[in-house]
């Protein structure tokens, strides 16, 4: 899978493009392919421009990692080897480009339930560090804390109410 297509997805799950990104993100493929036949010898360099203003219009997202550059490059040779009848070729790679992408999430999902228990632990140490309850160092007037009144909610949030 290539950072690009991580973007994309990012863009879509995050709807970066509205309401209609998914929507968006099938369009392009067309709107892709529209553009390699109206144009005739396309360079990658061209290709890249044409994504990343589909990006930058329709996502509201600036691809600046070079993945464009990788992308562009790949969706020439497909195109090429199209136009020579090698489509056997096109579909053996995109074949291949999905079992890459299926065994990068199933790596991703074993990895996940690691990654959140540290962030959990992390989280707990950054919440210790940051108690700023009054200390002896602290100089200055310390506000006093809310009088405790019915307002405040079992799950820990107070109800703040407007003066009279």
């Amino acid at each position: 899978m290539t950072r690009w297509e991580t973007e994309v997805e990012i863009a879509v799950e995050n709807g970066f493009g509205g309401a209609y990104s998914q929507e968006k993100a099938e369009w392009m493929v067309g709107a892709v392919e529209q553009y390699f036949q109206s144009n005739a010898d396309l360079e990658p360099e061209e290709i890249e421009d044409f994504l990343a203003e589909l990006m930058n219009n329709e996502f509201d997202t600036m691809i600046e990692d070079g993945s464009l550059v990788q992308v562009s490059q790949q969706l020439c040779l497909f195109f090429s080897q199209c136009q020579q009848g090698d489509g056997a070729a096109v579909h053996e790679a995109i074949v291949q480009l999905a079992q890459k992408k299926q065994e990068a999430k199933v790596a991703a999902a074993k990895s996940k339930p690691v990654e959140e228990s540290s962030s959990e632990e992390d989280q707990e140490t950054e919440e210790e560090a940051m108690d700023c309850s009054a200390s002896p160092s602290m100089s200055g007037p310390q506000p006093s804390p809310p009088p405790s009144s019915d307002a405040d909610v079992e799950d820990g949030w107070t109800l703040v109410r407007k003066k009279k």
